[in-house]
């Protein structure tokens, strides 16, 4: 056959809107997959079991629970 052929798909580029949103969203997703490792980081690679306890200081909790029973 003559005549010219086309090298395959060729695909147009993405328009700025496209760009800014894919670059927001790829951001958020990082900063999310961050966030969460920072949380459970540790418990995922096996060097704090999860049923260890929380972070978190409970000084007037355990007062004010024995208190309801």
């Amino acid at each position: 056959m003559a005549g010219q052929h086309s090298s395959g798909f060729n695909p147009h580029l993405p328009g700025f809107k496209h760009r800014i949103l894919a670059t927001t969203l790829g951001a958020t997703m990082w900063f999310f997959i961050f966030y969460r490792a920072r949380k459970d980081g540790a418990k995922l690679l096996g060097l704090k079991h999860p049923w260890d306890g929380h972070e978190h200081d409970h000084h007037g909790h355990e007062a004010g629970h024995e208190e309801h029973h």
